[in-house]
């Protein structure tokens, strides 16, 4: 986590005087880290003989050569090679003969051998048979893209040894997507569809791919077997189509594309085209998808196109093609539908847009000025006397005046350099206009991108291709500070004084989860956010102010901005954490210089000195969760936007792949130095409970909460375990962090005694039955207070071998000496054979009694008692794991928790501050706040 510099004398990594090894081993060996990515299907490999990732490879193709020869040593080589990815035993077995070679090798003499086409070059084509023979993987068969499903069924049966007739009317050749399991790499299928005996499977895979995590394959089998598994679905809705096997019936009749609607046929017209129809003119597939991509929306219902494309639907249903006149109807009515849409504006003449209409079924959308002077009106019935009453557009609707508008263009300039003047716009008496949304009375001038509304029904947009190009007058300024004042104080907003400074005052007071920023107040932002986390009540503070950062950037701010906001907040936590672990080990009794004696510290002491850690432990899980999230969300864009922006997004998901790395290791380190701190204070504490007396102690031994009520003994290990249990609760630690927390504190008490028994127990008489009840009570004790507090289930988990060792202890003695050494293995599992031959080899029998030979272990397990330890290791800790559910923040719901709130408000007022700061003299009183409201 941290830099190599900062390792010399550091209390992480400087030496300790410490009696028991306890470093936790390397988080690389033990820590699941949640923050990766699945890996993709290409990276797993499988060992299953239905692996996907065999039939998944892209099939290669090899171009012909003129030499006869050559062609037949390629081929013949082809096939004593094993399959792409496949395993290479078994040459034989996939060997073709000479004779299928040679037909398909061009029989004319040498001097006429033509360079074969695209279409005609041979590729190796993977069919899986695991219905045809058991166990068997695939087989390879030799195919062009002009090969038919039925045919390759045909070699296919012949390469499996099916010799039956007309076999291939039996089985079908199936198009099968899915993808690798995760962990034992078997095939999973999600999408199965029997391939047309007509269709070029090769073409097939070229054209359609299959989804991002998902692999193709092509497998034989029954013809009966596939129908039923469709009648199956349609009944139930199940199955590996689901919901795609609903048009079973028109399945098998359409072509490779399926059946699709008449809407989804007009706009992907390659859907509606069967994969045999490859040969068509290349030009009319052109410009038939470069007339149908012009037609974004849906058409009029019963027009000239909707009809041909249910015409074109009804005829894909019924027939496999249709035919070459059929297509050629439903191109012609498609051109002249759209060719009304293909309209391109004038590039000399100024001209109006409409964009309003009152019978838009019968109204252009396009008015060109063809005068200098253009006039509105409305058409009337009797003839204009003069010329005077010209109209330009005729407008049809009843608030349009005879003459209602009248746009006079600039004039040319003399000097072409200088720019063009502007248009005017002027109404007839009595006629209703608006220029930009404004009441229009008298003349104005009329820029390109003016809005003109006529009447209650028409609206137009100038445009003048000849002017100098520039934002229209009515289009607001972009807006640049996502801050309080532009979000919540804009003047352009059409609300009073009043109403913006009570918005202003609700959002300073509300309870939603919004924190509203400028990026040049970020930095002094998250500087404020990581000093909250020293104020009292904090919790998960930081966590969440740093979440309602990373929405609000997510929200208001560029793309780029977020992955670069996620680096800068993971890199603020880690210095914290660094800073507070130094301190600590600044503290420590054994690194003050001034003291001449170093004691212990008291367990208040310790919990204190933690405090900081564990919340940042805390607040950086939650965090890493909130991150998570945000990465998904990048990831789906990825998805989204393409290749197009694959650079951009694969460096914004790596800048966060690093943060969330990063993240890992502050959690880490803080639970390491957290255990380690608190198990050299247990280390002190612990031996008391093998020496204690339990039936000295004034009060009874019932289980009671009060540690004053508890023998001398246990009291201190106890206060221990409850520090640390309110330590956990009051920094809002994570349940199962908490759980493994005092996993490891259990793991290290069940270790450090019982090997502190099985070095002193020979020596200070520890191995006889007076002395093991005492340890069995002071340990029932420690166990049944645990279980009071709700940590009964992992404690006695941890400490099963100290358990076992002192009931082996307590049994009687003549029971004891009558057992032998297979029941005592039985009876006590948890103990190695070295570990329960040390205990009966030292165990009190008494003055002059030796030990019985029942107790001594067979020969066999001789030698491995000889070279086995006796000790418990303290690197067998359990590792790590991050939780993956059982989150708190929750940034979608108002703020029910009132500390959080009332640091949400102080945020709001500092930020607020800092903006009126940033503001003019004259507008700092406008919104009326007072920095104490």
């Amino acid at each position: 986590m941290f830099s190599d510099e900062r390792k010399d004398g550091s209390p992480r990594f400087g030496k300790l005087h410490f009696p028991v090894g306890l470093w936790i081993n390397s988080p690389k060996k033990h820590f699941a880290k949640l923050s990766r990515r699945w890996p993709s299907v290409g990276s797993v490999k499988s060992t299953s003989s239905d692996t996907a990732s065999r039939g998944s490879e892209p099939v290669e193709m090899r171009p012909a050569t003129k030499n006869k020869a050559s062609r037949h040593k390629r081929l013949s080589t082809l096939f004593q090679r094993g399959g792409f990815g496949g395993p290479t035993s078994g040459v034989g077995g996939r060997c073709t003969s000479e004779k299928k070679l040679a037909d398909l090798i061009d029989p004319l003499p040498e001097d006429r051998v033509q360079p074969p086409s695209q279409g005609e070059v041979p590729g190796v084509l993977k069919i899986y048979g695991g219905d045809i023979s058991t166990g068997a993987n695939y087989k390879s068969v030799l195919a062009t893209v002009r090969s038919t499903a039925r045919q390759l069924v045909h070699e296919a049966l012949e390469r499996y040894g099916v010799a039956q007739p007309n076999a291939e009317d039996a089985y079908v050749l199936c198009d099968v997507v899915g993808s690798v399991h995760a962990t034992d790499g078997s095939w999973q299928a999600q999408y199965l569809r029997a391939v047309g005996n007509s269709e070029r499977p090769l073409v097939l895979q070229d054209v359609w791919k299959p989804k991002t995590g998902c692999t193709r394959r092509f497998e034989i089998r029954r013809r009966c077997d596939v129908e039923k598994m469709a009648e199956a679905d349609d009944d139930d809705g199940a199955g590996i189509n689901s919901q795609s096997h609903q048009k079973h019936p028109r399945r098998f009749r359409a072509a490779s594309g399926g059946h699709v609607a008449p809407k989804e046929r007009a706009d992907n017209l390659s859907l509606r085209r069967s994969i045999s129809e490859m040969n068509l003119s290349t030009k009319r597939r052109r410009e038939r998808k470069g007339v149908l991509s012009m037609a974004a929306g849906e058409p009029v219902e019963g027009g000239p196109a909707e009809e041909s494309r249910l015409k074109a639907a009804a005829g894909a249903e019924g027939t496999l093609a249709p035919s070459a006149s059929e297509e050629e109807a439903v191109d012609v009515a498609s051109l002249e539908q759209l060719s009304q849409c293909l309209i391109q504006p004038p590039t000399e003449h100024p001209y109006f847009l409409q964009l309003l209409g009152y019978n838009e079924k019968q109204e252009f959308v396009i008015h060109v000025m063809t005068r200098r002077r253009h006039i509105f009106g409305r058409p009337e019935r009797r003839p204009a006397p003069d010329q005077s009453s010209y109209v330009d557009t005729f407008l049809s609707a009843p608030d349009i005046l005879p003459r209602h508008c009248c746009v006079v263009s600039s004039v040319p300039p003399a000097d072409p350099s200088q720019p063009r003047g502007s248009a005017m716009v002027r109404p007839f008496r009595g006629a209703s206009i608006t220029h930009n949304g404004a009441p229009l009375h008298r003349q104005v001038e009329l820029a390109p991108g003016d809005l003109l509304g006529m009447g209650q029904s028409f609206l137009f947009m100038y445009k003048d291709p000849r002017a100098t190009a520039a934002p229209p007058a009515w289009l607001p300024k972009a807006w640049v500070s996502p801050g309080l004042v532009g979000a919540l104080a804009c003047q352009a907003c059409g609300r009073s004084l009043q109403e913006r400074q009570e918005a202003f005052r609700a959002y300073l007071k509300s309870r939603e989860p919004q924190l509203r920023y400028r990026p040049q107040e970020q930095e002094a932002l998250l500087a404020e956010i990581v000093r909250l986390q020293e104020a009292p009540g904090c919790k998960l503070g930081p966590a969440f102010l740093f979440g309602l950062c990373l929405e609000h950037a997510a929200r208001e701010l560029e793309p780029g901005h977020l992955p670069r906001l996620i680096a800068r907040i993971v890199q603020l936590v880690k210095e914290a954490v660094w800073e507070k672990i130094k301190e600590i080990g600044d503290r420590q009794p054994e690194n003050q210089q001034d003291k001449g004696e170093s004691g212990n510290l008291s367990v208040e002491e310790v919990a204190a000195d933690l405090r900081p850690l564990m919340l940042w432990m805390a607040n950086s899980m939650e965090l890493l969760n909130l991150v998570q999230k945000r990465v998904l969300d990048i990831e789906k864009d990825l998805d989204l936007e393409g290749v197009s922006h694959s650079a951009l997004l694969s460096s914004d998901l790596e800048t966060c792949d690093e943060a969330m790395a990063v993240l890992d290791e502050v959690i880490m380190s803080t639970f390491q130095q957290s255990v380690y701190y608190l198990t050299k204070t247990l280390y002190s504490a612990l031996p008391s409970l093998l020496d204690s007396n339990p039936f000295m102690a004034t009060a009874g031994l019932s289980h009671v909460p009060e540690l004053s009520s508890m023998p001398e003994g246990i009291r201190g290990t106890l206060a221990i375990y409850q520090a640390t249990l309110e330590l956990t609760r009051d920094c809002g630690l994570h349940p199962d962090l908490v759980s493994q927390t005092f996993g490891y504190l259990f793991f290290f008490s069940n270790a450090s005694l019982f090997n502190t028994l099985m070095e002193r127990g020979s020596s200070q008489t520890l191995f006889q039955w007076a002395k093991a009840v005492q340890i069995r009570t002071n340990l029932d004790l420690v166990l049944d207070w645990l279980q009071g507090v709700g940590l009964g289930d992992i404690a006695t988990e941890f400490f099963r071998k100290l358990s076992t060792a002192a009931n082996l202890l307590c049994v009687p003695k003549s029971s004891l000496l009558q057992a032998s050494w297979s029941r005592l293995r039985n009876d006590h599992p948890a103990l190695t054979p070295a570990q329960l031959q040390h205990v009966l080899r030292n165990y009190q029998m008494g003055p002059g009694r030796m030990s019985p030979e029942c107790w001594s272990p067979p020969e066999k397990e001789k030698d491995e008692i000889v070279h086995s330890d006796i000790f418990e290791s303290f690197t067998d800790h359990p590792p790590l794991i991050l939780p993956c559910d059982g989150f708190r923040l929750r940034l979608s719901e108002p703020v029910s928790d009132d500390t959080l709130h009332r640091q949400l408000v102080r945020l709001r007022h500092f930020l607020w501050e800092l903006e009126r700061e940033s503001l003019p003299a004259n507008q700092r009183a406008v919104y009326g706040l007072d920095p104490s409201q």
